[in-house]
């Protein structure tokens, strides 16, 4: 089951609003996928510089 956003009709994560803005708000490690608390420097795991932001919405499969 999907929820669309009304702002612009995409696939938001979960089923949760709240739940939803905790999770967008982290970034992922490129090397080691783990999850980090933004603002970090580095990984927490792996110590790796090159983080990215979450994704806001559910990609979809071809």
């Amino acid at each position: 089951m999907y929820i669309y956003s009304s702002v612009n009709f995409g696939i938001i994560m979960g089923k949760f609003p709240l739940a939803d803005e905790v999770l967008g708000r982290m970034v992922i490690c490129r090397r080691c996928k783990s999850r980090n608390k933004t603002g970090v420097a580095k990984c927490r795991k792996c110590g790796c510089k090159y983080l990215r932001p979450k994704r806001k919405e559910k990609r979809v499969k071809k």
